[in-house]
């Protein structure tokens, strides 16, 4: 017998449902959102939706109705607020509250989303607004089962008596993105309803088309902190859950089955959101801090590290400043140690899959194919339960290929493959997933051979073959999820993919993906190559040329003062500029890294520089964005409007005290100075926004 692992939870099994015809995955109805837009305009009528209409359908069937208010009222945002606005570019202002919809998953993962503008920028389409070419028309990217699909809703939204939105506002109540994405969403998935169950993993591909990695922290690998430092300074979204009980470690998140709020302040069974991560330098050396939120706005961690901890008098009184926000706000700190005791799960959802493989910047072949489990024909079920109808299931060959530039041993290839169950009705939740899981084995027939012809004649691999030889992943794992998805490192050999479900008979479609950074699989859609846009290849190379390089005796914690600062920063070739060359003064890189050097050593380390790093990437494309005539420089009315574009607000008066400050006699900013200026402004924002009790003033101690 195989030695497979079951993962079979508290649910049982669904039961095939005896279906004579195969039952295909619902699609989404495609409205071409630019023709509906200009016919409204044209006609001066708002769009009404008639596909998701302003009606009860909309919000759902079950429990859910029984929270409603008696006199429910549809009402657009302009009837809501005088002056609403689809989108607020401050990523302070992005902060979304929940609402009557237990969807704490989705709204984990949306609050993880507002940290990649661009990424945000692809599911939110930003040219949107209620002034604009307003027709009462909006509209939302998702990725679903292997495309991206546009979903068009009108801004009809739920609301109480008062005029109160019902489920998702915002914490800026005249902003209005959030509510209309979740409509959207609901739309996509049937109702409002059927978003009450869900986990932060979905969410996070269906907002990316990205590839998860869960890490339990129970059993969380030695390199926790290095893996979450790669995601936090990488195209990565994270999530995580708390323990639900002890006997049901569910990872199907409804608020609804529990809102118990634990003495320690953490919410049993809720999904929270990473927003950040800190290494800080306590007086008896350093602890590793995660940054979370919890997506009710509301209701902290109350241990070591929470806001009003006394740990962090151990700090230096510019670290605390900085860190440490004394507001009710749903974010708060908590130590490492601490984060995997009272957390289950942590979700990593990357664009790329090199998270894991530490291959940064590498480029990855990623292929996909749709497939189905067909009752009496290709719905085989898994080895122990298919009574030798194993071989019936469908079979996809993959040839991993050597990749030549690989840092690793040429005999290992890193592979993520990934399978997705497609649910069947219109209505995401009305049937339960099934067990899914996938077996991988090395072709010992036809070595080293590709063999093209199997797949052409659409020949399989015959029912000895399995009997006589072990799958690679001998202890697959089959859940009752939406995706699993597994880490290979394997030879360059052709391979024999087999997705399948637990028990036989039962039917589904799925998609399976494949990443690898060489392979070649038939009949599959192979898209373009792909690789991180920005933190990539300059992660792995840039601080071994760069940053180490610069220090005479590298250290296992490298710092670096100004002058090496200097060093670096005007060394840098610009992938995206390649003309584009620095000259910051040593004056200047003083001034950064007394605004960066939180723990007061006068150096900087790794994590303060990728800080900077980030910052000087965002500061560049706003920067270049603005010097309308490429003369290197801003003057006040570009600067003020530089300054709007990332989202902070500052009067004229400001704006031009730290022109006076910061430019030439001309009051002309060059990109060095835009850069001191723009540091010194936020961070001067952010120490304010945490000291502050009323944001009209702070009290200051004198060390403070």
């Amino acid at each position: 017998s195989m030695p497979f692992l079951l993962c079979l939870k508290k649910k049982k099994s669904p039961v095939p449902l005896g279906r004579s015809i195969f039952q295909k995955h619902t699609p989404p109805i495609q409205q071409n959102y630019q023709a509906l837009l200009e016919s409204c305009l044209k006609n001066k009528r708002l769009f009404t939706d008639d596909t998701f209409p302003a009606h009860i359908s909309s919000i759902g069937t079950g429990a859910l109705l029984k929270k409603l208010p008696r006199n429910l009222q549809w009402k657009r945002p302009h009837a809501l607020h005088k002056s609403p606005v689809f989108y607020a570019a401050s990523r302070k202002q992005l902060d979304l509250c929940q609402g009557l919809v237990e969807n704490c998953w989705f709204l984990a993962a949306l609050e993880a989303l507002t940290f990649h503008q661009d990424i945000l920028a692809a599911v939110v389409p930003q040219n949107q607004s209620f002034e604009r070419k307003y027709a009462g028309i909006f509209h939302f990217r998702f990725w679903h089962f292997g495309e991206w699909i546009d979903v068009v809703v009108d801004d009809r939204l739920p609301v109480n008596e008062v005029g109160e939105l019902l489920f998702v506002s915002s914490v800026y109540k005249n902003v209005f993105w959030g509510a209309l994405l979740e409509k959207a969403y609901a739309k996509l998935y049937g109702s409002y309803e059927d978003l009450q169950i869900g986990q932060v993993s979905e969410a996070l591909v269906d907002f990316t088309g990205g590839v998860n990695t869960k890490i339990k922290l129970a059993e969380a690998p030695p390199d926790l902190w290095d893996i979450l430092t790669r995601a936090t300074y990488s195209r990565s979204l994270m999530g995580c859950q708390t323990h639900l009980g002890v006997y049901f470690p569910s990872v199907s998140l409804s608020c609804i089955q529990t809102t118990k709020v634990l003495k320690n302040g953490l919410v049993a069974g809720h999904a929270y959101t990473v927003t950040g991560i800190r290494k800080v330098t306590c007086q008896y050396g350093p602890e590793n801090l995660v940054r979370l939120r919890n997506p009710w706005g509301k209701i902290e961690w109350k241990g070591d590290w929470s806001d009003s901890s006394y740990k962090w008098e151990l700090l230096s009184p510019k670290e605390k400043i900085l860190l440490r926000k004394k507001k009710e706000d749903g974010e708060f700190w908590m130590s490492l140690r601490d984060f995997k005791i009272h957390f289950v799960d942590l979700v990593i959802c990357k664009l790329t899959p090199d998270l894991m493989s530490q291959e940064d910047g590498k480029k990855w072949m990623y292929s996909w194919k749709s497939g189905r489990w067909v009752k009496g024909s290709t719905a085989g079920g898994s080895l122990g339960f298919s009574n030798g109808n194993f071989w019936m299931n469908p079979q996809y060959w993959l040839n991993v290929l050597p990749v030549e530039d690989s840092k690793k041993s040429p005999s290992v290839c890193n592979v993520v493959i990934s399978l997705m169950q497609k649910h069947s009705t219109k209505h995401r939740n009305r049937a339960p997933h099934l067990f899914i899981g996938f077996l991988l084995y090395k072709n010992m027939i036809l070595l080293p051979f590709f063999p093209e012809q199997y797949q052409e004649s659409n020949r399989k691999l015959p029912p000895g073959f399995f009997s006589r030889h072990q799958p690679v992943n001998k202890h697959q794992v089959f859940l009752d999820e939406r995706e699993v998805t597994c880490d290979f490192h394997l030879e360059p050999c052709v391979y024999v993919i087999v997705p399948c479900t637990l028990e036989p008979q039962q039917e589904s479609e799925f998609v399976l993906r494949v990443f690898s950074r060489k392979h070649l699989m038939i009949f599959f859609h192979t898209l373009k190559e792909i690789v991180d846009r920005y933190e990539g290849k300059i992660w792995e190379d840039f601080f071994t040329k760069h940053f180490e390089q610069v220090i005479s005796s590298v250290s296992q914690n490298p710092e670096i003062n100004a002058v090496q600062l200097q060093r670096i920063l005007n060394n840098i070739s610009w992938r995206n500029f390649q003309s584009f060359r620095l000259n910051f003064s040593l004056d200047s890189c003083q001034g950064i890294l007394a605004l960066l050097d939180l723990n007061a050593t006068g150096t900087l380390s790794i994590q303060e520089f990728r800080v900077l790093w980030k910052r000087l990437l965002f500061y560049l494309e706003v920067f270049q964005k603005r010097d309308t005539n490429r003369s290197g420089k801003l003057d006040l009315v570009e600067l003020q409007a530089a300054v709007q574009e990332t989202g902070i607000s500052l009067s004229n008066e400001v704006c031009n005290l730290m022109a006076i400050r910061y430019g030439d006699p001309g009051l002309q900013i060059s990109f060095e100075s835009f850069v001191c200026f723009m540091l010194r402004v936020e961070i001067m924002g952010e120490a304010f926004r945490n000291l502050t009790q009323d944001g009209k003033g702070i009290y200051l101690r004198e060390s403070e």
